[in-house]
Parts: C-alpha cells; structure tokens; sequence
C-alpha cells in the first residue's frame, strides 16, 4: 500500500532490549556505565563507554558478536516482512546507533526493508574502534525541544518527514519510550500511533490522550504488535481503496452527456376517403 508509511523506533520497539544495555551488560562494563550516567548525556557515555571497552582489549568483533544475540520476538520480523510486502515504506528513528541498528538488522536480514534509518551516527574508526557522535550536535547548538534529550528530537524528525510526505502518506508510529512522546504530539488526525502498554510513552500519553491528534493503538508484545499493525495497513488499505472507488464513479457521473432528444415524429397524412 503506497500511501503508509511505518515508523519504528528499534530500542525495546524492533528489538527486546535497549541495546547499549545490552553490550554494555554483555561486555562486562554495567557498574562502569553506571558510574558515568549521572555525570554526562546517555549519548556521551555510550562514546565514552566504547573507548574503555576498546582500552580493555574489547574489539568490533566482540560487539558485533553480542549484537547478534540480541533478543527479538520473531512476529516483530514477520510484521516487518508482511508490512513491507504489502507495499509500505518503513523507516526507523531511534536514539540508539547506527552501528548498532545495521548490525543486528543485517544478521536477521532485515536491512534491505528500511528505506532510511534516522539515529545517532555509529562508525568504526581507523584503530577499530567504535565511535558514537550524537545526532544532533548539542555542543554547538540546541534543538530547542524541552520534551527530548539533548541529541535528537524525534519530533523535529518527524517534522521533516512530514513535510517530504506533503500529506500523500498516512504515518503508524511505533515505540516505547519516552523520547517517543515528542513525534507523537506532531502526528495528524489522519495518522496512527502505537505506543507499547506500560512503558514511558504510554504514561505519558495517558496523563492527557487529547493531546493526541492522531488515534492510539496500544501493544504490549511482538505477537500483539504483529496483529494490531497488520490489521491497521489492511483498514487503512480498504479505507484507500473504497476512496478510490468513490472518486471514479464521481467522475464517471460528470462525463456521462445527457442524450439529445428525440426529434419530433412527423405528422401523420391525412387521408381523403
């Protein structure tokens, strides 16, 4: 279906787990990145914790390997192969890494689905080591959002994905946490928001669900995640189609031309007896 676009967020949304806790916690490193969050942005101690795990002898290799064991509810895979299969545009906007994203995407066989992926740069540099900069550079300037952390407003994101959309695109957003409330302010009347039950995002929500413009589905697991997004591109799709269907009869009816009357019969003869 040409006319939606999904939206994931991939932290405890696509995958089970927040992934830096999860390789920080699988390297050995928890009390270490413990110690640094009260003094720092998440996304500055995420670059700093690379660096003491490389000092530690750790190597890409050793990340990789983790994130390969990332947990995944396997209908999570299926939504995205059927969502994708029924013609929709699938992106991600996360506050986790690059690196991290494609890694675990490109084990499942995923990467090929996304036609973009908005997240904080990840790369590995010159002595194999993994560097994470922040999406939007806070040292240099702030993005003004009070709702987000200071390196990405998923709402300015979907500001401008909103605007490329020009409106020809209906957007089902998914995510959990609370860098997710943001984006879900800007969604329109027209779009769906699936925040997962229980987690920051609904909480959020449910303090005041009239701020919300766009309706609200909620999920708690990938089997409900599964059902509730397949079942909403297929209302969404009949919703397009019967549209369709309305718009070609409306035209048919203004081409038909009314038929020309008749011309009068001619007058019968008289005949003289």
């Amino acid at each position: 279906m040409a006319g939606i676009m999904v939206v994931f967020d991939f932290d405890k949304t696509i995958i089970d787990c927040d992934s830096d806790n999860w390789v920080v916690d699988e390297l050995g490193a928890t009390d270490l990145f413990n110690t640094l969050l009260p003094t720092m942005p998440w996304n500055s101690a995420m670059e700093r914790m690379m660096k003491e795990l490389h000092l530690q002898g750790k190597t890409i290799e050793d990340v990789t390997e983790v994130l390969k064991r990332t947990p995944i509810h396997p209908r999570i895979v299926s939504a995205i192969k059927s969502a994708h299969a029924l013609g929709c545009e699938l992106r991600i906007v996360s506050d986790a890494n690059l690196f991290f994203i494609e890694t675990i995407l490109e084990h499942l066989g995923l990467r090929d689905y996304f036609s973009e992926i908005n997240t904080n740069p990840g790369f590995v540099d010159e002595e194999g080591r993994l560097r994470i900069c922040p999406y939007h550079d806070f040292t240099k300037s702030s993005h003004g959002c009070s709702l987000c952390p200071p390196n990405m407003c998923k709402g300015k994101i979907i500001e401008r994905i909103q605007a490329s959309l020009e409106g020809k695109k209906k957007i089902i957003y998914l995510g959990d946490g609370s860098g997710d409330y943001c984006p879900s302010l800007k969604l329109s009347e027209a779009d769906h928001m699936m925040p997962r039950k229980n987690f920051p995002v609904w909480d959020l929500i449910c303090r005041n669900p009239m701020l919300i413009k766009a309706e609200i589905h909620e999920w708690c697991d990938g089997e409900d995640l599964n059902r509730i997004l397949l079942a909403l591109i297929d209302e969404i799709s009949v919703e397009e189609s019967n549209a369709q269907l309305l718009s070609a009869d409306q035209c048919k009816l203004q081409t038909i031309s009314v038929a020309p009357a008749h011309e009068p019969l001619p007058q019968a003869l008289s005949v003289r007896q």
